[in-house]
């Protein structure tokens, strides 16, 4: 019962979050010795303290801008910034948990979050934040969404800084000059995608993600078209991603591959693709909103749009979660209370306004979330919109899995590549990956039954 109530209430989560949006490797601290399950300490809250970004290169500019602010607020404390890119990430806090070299602040979004705080690595914050000027400033549905993610003992382990959704972004300069409707359903996507199209001219209809970050792309396509709803069957027991109506959409989803895509699109992680998309002879691009000011500095407001993924023959829309991310304070931290201060100034409403503004997503804090730029931000709105019109359901991916981002990454990332060069069939791919996941959800079940 109390496994079935667990699931129930992240099923309710992720509908809270639509909802919500529709709204609106270096030395730690003093002596660089963290290491998972290291206890730290509060420390003197002066001094030096480690930032890593888990977004570095795409983030680093609006995070120096505000540690600038933070240091000018806070004279006594200098934050070391240091940027490590999102594909590695993962990798370079595992190493540390093992080795020690562990940050005192770092990125920890919802995907991430379960790992960590299984391994004892982050430090509760429900009490620091309850006596904090963040009291009843954070989006409940934000907390709740990464609280659902912690791994089932309900704290949160990170600060939420913002909210993500999918997007498909498309040339309406191409798409005029085609004659082609919009893409708003997954029929006209494919047949915009082969008419865009010329080899010859090095023009493509899609650029398709077959690198890092691969997985989740090729989900929010198989459930977006299949129009399956939920993640687990009817018992909560064994995953839908190999239902044969997801099998039938990622074959025709990985089928696009060097038909209507460059080839080198095997190896797209996000930045390699959304820069791919920017040099103008692609006609579409999966993402999320996170890439939006990046399209606008390449490309201009008027050559592209970007609208809520496709709905299906239903005309329903069906999408996946996309992660809230965050920050969240390292336990073997020697200096954690100017570590908390960083975090607390970082998502203030000014700050956190300023960074969701330049990486154009959901600001978490409540206050920030009424600012103007939102409304003149067109995808941001659209997808609000979409949220909020009765056309989408969310499909909550298992972030509070600890093995989710293994699974959704180290695991198969490869065999996804295998599948676009006709190396492996997409049901073998996802039989492979229900296997590995029912067996982390019964791990899960009896760890917390």
């Amino acid at each position: 019962m109390k496994i079935s109530m667990r699931r129930s209430r992240r099923a309710a989560t992720a509908v809270a979050l639509g909802a919500a949006l529709a709204l609106t490797v270096t030395a730690c601290g003093d002596d660089g010795s963290g290491a998972g399950g290291d206890k730290g300490s509060e420390g003197s809250g002066k001094g030096e303290i480690v930032f890593w970004d888990n977004n570095g290169g795409v983030r680093t500019e609006i995070w120096k801008k505000i540690i600038a602010d933070f240091e000018k607020a806070n004279p006594d404390i200098k934050v070391e910034y240091v940027g490590i890119a999102s594909t590695e990430y993962q990798s370079k806090v595992d190493t540390a948990l093992q080795g020690g070299g562990l940050p005192d602040v770092g990125g920890v979004g919802a995907a991430m979050l379960a790992g960590f705080a299984a391994q004892g690595a982050l430090e509760p914050l429900d009490e620091r934040v309850g006596k904090s000027s963040l009291n009843g400033k954070l989006n409940k549905d934000m907390v709740e969404s990464l609280k659902a993610a912690g791994g089932g003992d309900d704290k949160l382990y990170s600060v939420p800084t913002s909210a993500n959704n999918g997007v498909l972004y498309y040339r309406t300069d191409l798409f005029e000059k085609a004659g082609l409707e919009e893409p708003t359903t997954w029929e006209r996507f494919f047949e915009a995608a082969d008419k865009l199209t010329n080899k010859g001219k090095n023009e493509f209809g899609y650029t398709i993600r077959g690198g890092s970050g691969s997985i989740a792309q090729a989900l929010d396509a198989m459930y977006g078209q299949s129009g399956i709803t939920s993640f687990w069957n009817a018992g909560g027991d064994k995953t839908t991603v190999n239902d044969p109506k997801n099998v039938a959409a990622l074959e025709k989803y990985a089928a696009l591959y060097k038909k209507v895509t460059p080839a080198a699109d095997l190896n797209n992680d996000f930045t390699k693709m959304v820069a791919q998309w920017d040099s103008g002879t692609i006609g579409m691009l999966n993402h999320n909103l996170g890439s939006y000011q990046d399209h606008v500095k390449a490309l201009g407001g008027e050559k592209f749009r970007g609208i809520p993924q496709p709905v299906g023959s239903g005309g329903k829309r069906v999408q996946v979660s996309n992660p809230v991310d965050g920050l969240g304070l390292f336990k073997s931290g020697k200096n954690k209370e100017a570590a908390w201060k960083f975090i607390e100034f970082a998502t203030s409403k000014a700050e956190n306004s300023r960074f969701n503004e330049a990486a154009g997503q959901v600001p978490s804090n409540t206050d920030a979330a009424s600012d103007a730029w939102i409304s003149k931000a067109e995808p941001t709105k659209l997808a609000a919109d979409a949220l909020s019109d009765g056309s989408t359901t969310i499909v909550q991916l298992p972030y509070y899995l600890p093995d989710w981002n293994t699974i959704s990454k180290a695991d198969n990332e490869p065999n996804f590549q295998k599948v676009l060069l006709g190396k492996m069939g997409a049901k073998e791919f996802l039989d492979t990956m229900a296997e590995q996941l029912n067996a982390a959800q019964e791990e899960w079940d009896q760890q917390n039954g």
